[in-house]
């Protein structure tokens, strides 16, 4: 009987840790990724590959972003290219292009929300200029309250299977 309730518990808080992954770094399609994976107008995107193998430059092209290149990030085989989406940039999915030598070329798509970075300039007050780094203090908040709830539904799951099977041995 116990095993018939640590089913749906267990698939509860296996749940819970699926849908509290980042959504903000795309899959990987490939040994391409895309950061962020949902990027707004004004944003400046990340894209890191290590299909190049041990060459140390490529080039990309974003449909919406244009043209950049690919070079040495932090870690070894990995480069790195960075573009800004144009704030005219429409919602939907943008298409990324990426050669290196001599003739490796890799794509993959990210989504565009089709909403500016930052707060409406009201004239007066801190918001106006608080979307200016794009993945500012906000992303850092949104993992911490995702933990928060995380470990709160764990703590909860843990209390009330406790006080169950300490009920049973007392009412027995």
């Amino acid at each position: 009987m116990r095993l018939a309730r640590t089913g749906p518990q267990l698939a509860l808080v296996l749940s819970a840790l699926v849908l509290s992954a980042s959504p903000a770094v795309a899959a990987p399609d490939g040994d391409v990724w895309v950061n962020p994976g949902k990027a707004a107008p004004g944003t400046t995107v990340t894209v890191s590959t290590t299909a190049c193998g041990k060459e140390t430059y490529g080039k990309g092209e974003s449909e919406a972003g244009g043209k950049f290149h690919l070079l040495p990030g932090d870690r070894e085989g990995v480069l790195v290219g960075k573009f800004t989406l144009p704030l005219d940039a429409v919602s939907g999915t943008d298409t990324v292009t990426l050669k290196c030598p001599p003739r490796i070329k890799q794509t993959v798509t990210y989504q565009i929300s089709g909403q500016p970075v930052g707060a409406v300039e009201a004239g007066f007050g801190w918001a106006a200029g608080a979307g200016e780094e794009a993945g500012g203090a906000g992303g850092d908040r949104l993992y911490a309250l995702g933990a928060l709830l995380l470990g709160g539904a764990a703590t909860g799951a843990l209390v009330w299977t406790r006080r169950r099977t300490t009920g049973a041995r007392n009412g027995a």
